[in-house]
């Protein structure tokens, strides 16, 4: 995409001596020549968008990699307009051979960015040498796009100012229509590796169609076997790479999560990933990250659902846990009256439903007919909601992604949290999972703070090995509601449920690591980070 400033008017240099001029009349040449800026500026932005959406993938918190891309990517940019300058002189071969080293950078830059991930461990370096790369190569077409039509047109030193505007207004559009084919298009139907290698041989082809049509004949045999060799070799192992994107895609997952993956499947939402032997227990990936271990989940739900349930109880709102291990440990009581489970992922459900070993482990939560699922954002259901919902839940249950994902801090706001509030009935409970209390200590007691701050008096616990931590909250009422009672339901199951004790230890180790004075997060102002 072009976002440098414009170059001066000046003078289109001449075509060697003894050669020809374009081809075409000035008109159709202006005309593909703008063309090629907006097919170029859309393949920019794609391969932007691309290391945007795969860095946040693969590497965490949107806000920080977004901002690491684009500000890279901008100021290379500048550095390529000004390395561009000495290419004028050869301008149409220059481009040819620049749209040729772009496509390839640009269209294996998702590939090489999980290929760092799965098989090295990380991707920070690789992501910004990618973003220098491909900057330097978009900011070095607009001298060269400059000097090209200004060939073509026989208005260029007249009419330097229109030569600009229609430059620049073909580069807009282009990348408007790349922003938006990328998530609306190319993204669900190709995924992120497939769309940049798709995105780079149509680059390459646009580059050498330009330059071999409308400057064929400007061109020595030399230049015209080169342009051609060139693009054509980029196409080559683009197109290779495209054939083997699922081998790639299916190694460097087993280098990922191991050798066991049954089910590997990318929803409109996330990629979801379950590993594990059909009759033991699973392992649950989204977006590369461990949500259920069915190894060590009987840690983790029990301790998250039961202290909520001590008191009324018959209405249980559950926020996420498609997986349905949270509803397993409601369904337990059996004066529990309706469980209503709100995720955003229907794939999810789906797999907790049908899957042999996640459904073994949710008890066939599912089948049950107190369950309700509603496939909706958590934070704009319960907005919705707000009418039908005042009132109506004894418990609400936050089982969501870890605070520190930056997509998921709008669910740890106090805008959230206000909300929630309203959808419990008097004496309800409101219990969150708030990351880990042993690696993330400021992240959970940001989550305790802002439950303070949206009106809610709080206990602090966790899992006796610090992995998980949760808070219980109750609406605090006139300002000096004591925090809730941790313990059990006097009807609790009397298998698989934490003990007393454990609540009691889980509880002194949370004030242990205590982080005071912390503001809470809003939704203009989040707090958490990876």
């Amino acid at each position: 995409m072009l976002e440098a400033p414009a170059p001066a008017a000046s003078v289109a240099p001449r075509a060697p001596e003894g050669r020809r001029g374009p081809v075409g009349g000035p008109r159709a040449g202006r005309f593909l020549v703008l063309a090629v800026v907006f097919v170029c500026a859309a393949c920019g932005l794609v391969y932007e968008l691309v290391l945007v959406a795969l860095a946040a993938h693969v590497i965490g918190d949107s806000v920080t990699q977004a901002s690491v891309v684009l500000a890279v990517l901008v100021s290379a940019m500048g550095a390529g307009s000004l390395l561009a300058k000495r290419l004028r002189c050869r301008a149409a071969v220059g481009f040819a051979l620049l749209e040729a080293l772009l496509a390839l950078l640009g269209g294996c830059s998702a590939l090489a960015l999980y290929a760092c991930f799965a098989w090295l461990g990380g991707a920070q370096s690789a992501l910004v040498g990618f973003s220098i790369g491909v900057g330097v190569l978009i900011g070095a077409e607009i001298p060269l796009l400059m000097t090209l039509i200004q060939r073509v047109s026989r208005r260029a030193e007249q009419d330097a100012g229109g030569t600009v505007a229609d430059l620049f207004a073909a580069d807009y559009v282009g990348a408007l229509v790349g922003g938006l084919a990328f998530p609306f298009l190319l993204l669900p139907w190709l995924g992120q590796v497939t769309s940049a290698l798709v995105t780079g041989a149509v680059n390459a082809v646009a580059g050498a169609a330009l330059v071999l049509w409308l400057f064929g004949r400007e061109l020595t045999g030399r230049e015209r076997l080169l342009t051609l060799a060139a693009n054509a070799a980029v196409v080559g192992v683009l197109a290779t790479a495209t054939v083997l994107v699922d081998d790639f895609e299916r190694a460097a997952r087993q280098a990922v999560y191991g050798d066991e993956v049954r089910v590997a499947v990318r929803s409109e939402v996330q990629e979801i990933v379950l590993t594990g032997p059909r009759d033991g227990p699973p392992g649950l990936f989204l977006d590369g990250r461990l949500r259920v271990s069915g190894r060590a989940e009987h840690r983790y739900h029990p301790a998250l659902v039961h202290p909520a349930l001590r008191g009324a109880h018959g209405r249980v709102l559950i926020l996420g846990g498609g997986d349905g291990l949270a509803a397993r440990e409601a369904l337990r009581y059996a004066d529990v009256e309706a469980v209503t489970v709100v995720d955003v992922d229907p794939e999810v459900v789906r797999l907790a439903r049908t899957d042999p070993a996640l459904a073994r482990l949710n008890g066939h939560a599912y089948r049950d007919p107190r369950v309700r699922v509603v496939h909706d954002d958590a934070f704009r259901w319960l907005r919705g909601a707000v009418g039908e919902a005042r009132g109506t839940y004894d418990v609400i249950v936050a089982d969501l992604p870890d605070p520190g994902v930056t997509t998921s801090s709008r669910l740890y706001s106090e805008e959230f949290y206000g909300l929630a509030a309203r959808a419990l009935a008097g004496g309800g409970r409101l219990v969150v999972h708030a990351g880990s209390l042993r690696d993330r200590p400021h992240t959970y007691w940001t989550v305790e703070a802002t439950l303070r701050a949206a009106g809610f008096a709080t206990r602090p616990y966790g899992t006796d090995d610090g992995r998980s931590g949760f808070v219980l909250a109750a609406p605090a009422r006139h300002g000096g509601a004591r925090p809730p009672v941790l313990g059990l339901a006097p009807g609790a199951p009397s298998r698989g449920v934490p003990a007393p004790g454990a609540l009691a230890a889980g509880a002194a180790r949370a004030e242990r690591s205590r982080v005071p004075g912390l503001p809470p997060s809003t939704l203009v102002h989040p707090r958490y980070g990876d």
